[in-house]
């Protein structure tokens, strides 16, 4: 009962990271655009909320072969209300993977904000919910190959949720073209308000995969902080020295970088581990948005790649690196055992290709239906009026 009752409670704050990164995303853009930014995330809930009772749960979950699960599970079929699952009922897995999903969904749209069409988005994610998110969950966490055949760890979503967002996020910014007008964040309240939920969101995040209050969760739990604080660390001290101030964006992102780069590894590395991920993936996400994302020019608006494309792939990496089996159970390079990174970086390619492909494919069909961008009146004048019909603040 315990156990139902904490990743029930962990569901409840994963379910906060989607809203939150909408408060987050939105403060990131421009005024006008505020409104349409949040609903990528909003309507992220919806979509994701009905395709995973229906057959997403399914395909990643229930019992099928290596590369894709059955429909035991379909509507909820045979889903048990009382039978445990690791310790906790089917039903309450189902929600909790949902959440995983959902924010998975809502960090794409931080790359094609300001710029994709909503009933393409809408069309979009439908599509790929099915077609990818559920392979890829299934091959990690739901008896497929990635997690069985080739023993890659991701405790919490490094590779399922950070690179196959980050990458899709990637390719559709990509395929859209840059936006006509870039500017700074339009109010950065708003950002530091959202991340912090996100951040507190997290914990249920990185703690609830444990699936158990036991030892593991306890070190996920302490794991999860420290690498968030020197996730900002690294970044704020790196921007201080660069640009000579330390900055709220700075630090928020920095945060969201250690947490990022921590989800593989949060069950699996000492504090010592998390310390060093957290250090070295807020370094690597602040060069790859601060001198990466300029040098190569591809417009990620929100920085959806930088900060989880790039932070999961070094996440998962330091995971094999750090791994340690007085935590869970298995060595990585430091204490004996370099296959484990050879694990994480197979995982980590086939993820980047499989998604890469098939983001461009689902892209083409979306695009085969509707439009993907916007007008370009449409993108002067601000999606919040011209697709939603509504200002988020009076002029």
């Amino acid at each position: 009962m315990a156990d139902t009752g904490f990743v029930f409670l962990c569901t409840l704050l994963v379910w906060l990271m989607t809203p939150g990164l909408a408060f987050f995303y939105g403060g990131m853009g421009q005024t006008k655009n505020v409104l349409s930014t949040a609903m990528y995330s909003f309507s992220a809930i919806v979509v994701v909320s009905i395709l995973w009772v229906m057959i997403g749960y399914s395909l990643a979950f229930s019992e099928g072969n290596a590369f894709f699960g059955g429909f035991d599970y379909i509507w909820l079929n045979d889903l048990g209300f009382n039978i445990p699952k690791e310790g906790i009922p089917d039903v309450l897995n189902m929600m909790f993977q949902l959440t995983f999903c959902a924010i998975t969904v809502a960090i794409i749209s931080g790359a094609v904000a300001e710029r994709m069409k909503f009933s393409a988005w809408l069309l979009f994610i439908t599509l790929w919910v099915l077609l990818v998110y559920t392979f890829v969950a299934h091959w990690v966490w739901g008896g497929g190959f990635i997690g069985v055949n080739i023993g890659a760890l991701d405790f919490a979503g490094g590779t399922v949720v950070h690179i196959a967002s980050g990458v899709t996020g990637l390719v559709l910014a990509l395929m859209l073209g840059k936006r006509k007008e870039v500017t700074l964040p339009h109010n950065l309240t708003l950002v530091g308000i959202g991340g912090t939920l996100v951040w507190l969101g997290w914990f249920g995040f990185n703690t609830g995969s444990a699936l158990s209050l036991n030892d593991v969760a306890m070190h996920a739990f302490v794991n999860t902080s420290t690498a968030a604080v020197f996730g900002i660390v690294a970044w704020v001290g790196l921007e201080w020295v660069v640009n000579k101030k330390p900055t709220l964006l700075g630090t928020m992102s920095g945060a969201l970088a250690g947490l990022v780069g921590i989800t593989p590894a949060a069950g699996f590395v000492t504090l010592t581990g998390s310390l060093f991920i957290g250090l070295l993936t807020g370094a690597g996400c602040y060069w790859a948005i601060t001198f990466l994302k300029p040098r190569l020019g591809y417009d990620d608006a929100l920085d959806a790649f930088g900060l989880h494309g790039v932070g999961g792939a070094i996440g998962a990496l330091l995971t094999g690196v750090f791994a340690n089996k007085t935590v869970g159970g298995v060595d990585g390079l430091l204490t004996g055992n370099p296959l484990l990174v050879w694990d994480q970086f197979l995982a980590i390619i086939i993820t980047v290709v499989f998604v890469a492909v098939m983001t461009f494919v689902i892209a083409k069909v979306v695009g085969l239906v509707t439009s993907l961008r916007v007008t370009k009146q449409a993108e002067q004048t601000g999606l919040d009026i011209t697709i939603h019909g509504e200002r988020a603040y009076r002029e």
